[in-house]
């Protein structure tokens, strides 16, 4: 479970301070699916930065299981970040020099797995998000909703408990974005993850069960009355 209590960002431009986020309150219970929407600056993509341990809050707490990610040391941080929490962003973020399967056996390395079980580990992600017979393709001979797919693969490969999107689907077409946010549900129920994910698309914040409206950095939280599938 996430509990997050009073965190405020604040960043110095020159002689402005500005203020990302104004303590904000939020719980995330094991197993939950939130949407965080709101304008561009709002403060969305800072407060997922605050859930994933990327980035630690002026003030205040970020607790995951217990355990303050805003007051641990940075080698436990990596550490807890890459046994529980997978990360994708919008812009894929693969090598575009190695394979589909390296780049998802590159999340393994980290936790000291060895070379034979991560190449068995990343064929069968990608065979899990659709992509058993892209292995040897590199980046560029895969399509966005590909290359999307080598990026979920490569954050549910070592088996997180946790998964954060970080606008996933913005730079896909209308077609593209649905096939890849049935595929992120399917795994979010499949797997029991608690799933975070920001948009700034209306469309995909009506999906789910819980939406975080922020804006100038505060934050309101709405449970649905229906989930849409």
């Amino acid at each position: 479970m996430y509990k997050l209590t009073g965190v405020s960002k604040r960043y110095t431009r020159g002689k402005e301070t500005v203020e990302a986020l104004r303590g904000i309150d939020l719980v995330i219970e094991d197993g939950d699916q939130l949407v965080i929407q709101g304008p561009t600056g709002g403060g969305k993509s800072t407060l997922l930065q605050m859930i994933g341990g990327l980035d630690r809050p002026t003030e205040g707490s970020v607790q995951l299981d217990g355990v303050d990610l805003a007051s641990i040391s940075e080698a436990r941080l990596t550490r807890l970040r890459a046994e529980k929490i997978g990360i994708i962003f919008q812009a894929f973020n693969l090598i575009p020099t190695l394979t589909a399967q390296e780049n998802v056996e590159t999340a393994l390395v980290p936790l000291g797995v060895k070379p034979a079980e991560r190449r068995e580990r990343a064929a069968e992600a990608l065979r899990s998000v659709g992509l058993g017979e892209r292995l040897s393709h590199v980046p560029t001979e895969l399509s966005g909703g590909q290359q999307q797919r080598v990026a979920i693969a490569r954050a549910l490969v070592k088996k997180p408990r946790v998964l954060l999107a970080d606008e996933p689907t913005g730079n896909l077409d209308e077609g593209t974005r649905d096939d890849i946010m049935a595929l992120l549900e399917g795994l979010w129920r499949e797997h029991g993850l608690t799933f975070v994910l920001v948009t700034h698309d209306s469309s995909i914040a009506r999906r789910a069960p819980r939406v975080a409206t922020i804006k100038a950095g505060q934050l309101t939280v709405t449970d649905q009355d229906q989930y849409v599938s």
